[in-house]
């Protein structure tokens, strides 16, 4: 059985590789990436290296060929480019036979407001109806989305919450990459949809974890989303990040990212790393 992991060189495709290495022969496991080049290190494990770029179907459908089971690694850029590059990428698995695909998706991409959410449904429904065997990881917020505010933290500014009340399933990237591994090499997750979240908190309560490894009193400034987005441009943020960033604060006031779910625990074997790893690693670097 060969798997294949796209996006193999970014930061979550990498923790992937890395994770499946530890239990699956080097010469089981093939990486597609749009620059071999940057791959160099895992070929010299034994990986199979493919050149594979989402704006080149042909080079997908020949990266694809003779794999059993694909990650395909959500890719990034605006919703319309997304959704062509995942569809491009589900039609080149069916052409090459691919018998199983895990996708990285979105929490409740099925009914969540978040504009992100746009890009997943489109990509589960192609991949459901391309007949191929499948499991859908929803990834809720990497906690690392937090490491501006964190940044700020240590450097006297407060920690600015757009979202009240609201609560977010943060985990971290390690965290959702390594149920990925093991969704890929492991078995029975055929047509199978897993909301991937750890305990759900409010930016207070994220803040309150920040503020015990820094050991410092860190404030917590309720804002609107139009001081939200005087806060973001005034920290150099290009315009359209700050338009994406404020968008998503009601949808998630309205509780797209508050998810109670065991399946990351259970995918993993283990609990969730505590939210404090996170903070500690910023502090580290």
């Amino acid at each position: 059985m060969k798997m294949l992991v796209t996006g193999a060189t970014g930061q979550f495709g990498s923790i992937v590789v890395e994770t499946l290495l530890q239990t699956v022969p080097a010469e089981n496991l093939a990486v597609s990436v749009r620059n071999p080049e940057k791959a160099a290190h895992l070929k010299a494990q034994g990986v199979d290296v493919r050149h594979g770029d989402f704006d080149q179907p042909e080079t997908l459908a020949e990266a694809f060929a003779g794999i059993d089971r694909l990650l395909l690694v959500s890719t990034d850029g605006d919703n319309k480019t997304r959704i062509r590059q995942h569809q491009a990428a589900v039609e080149a698995a069916k052409q090459a036979g691919v018998s199983f695909i895990a996708y990285t998706s979105l929490a409740k991409a099925d009914e969540s407001t978040l504009s992100l959410a746009e890009v997943h449904r489109a990509t589960e429904k192609a991949i459901k109806e391309s007949g191929i065997a499948y499991s859908l990881l929803r990834n809720n917020w990497y906690v690392e989305n937090e490491a501006g505010t964190v940044q700020g933290v240590l450097h006297g500014a407060p920690w600015l919450n757009p979202t009240g009340d609201a609560k977010i399933s943060w985990a971290l990237r390690s965290d959702y990459a390594q149920a990925a591994a093991a969704v890929l090499a492991g078995e029975g997750h055929e047509n199978t949809v897993y909301e991937l979240a750890g305990t759900p908190r409010t930016q207070k309560e994220l803040a309150a974890i920040a503020s015990n490894v820094l050991q410092k009193d860190v404030e917590v400034v309720n804002v609107d989303d139009a001081g939200f987005k005087e806060a973001l441009s005034g920290a150099g943020l290009p315009g359209f990040v700050v338009d994406m960033l404020v968008e998503m604060q009601e949808p998630i006031r309205q509780g797209s990212l508050d998810v109670e779910s065991t399946d990351l625990e259970k995918l993993l074997g283990r609990k969730a790393q505590p939210l404090d790893v996170f903070v500690q690693a910023l502090m580290n670097k």
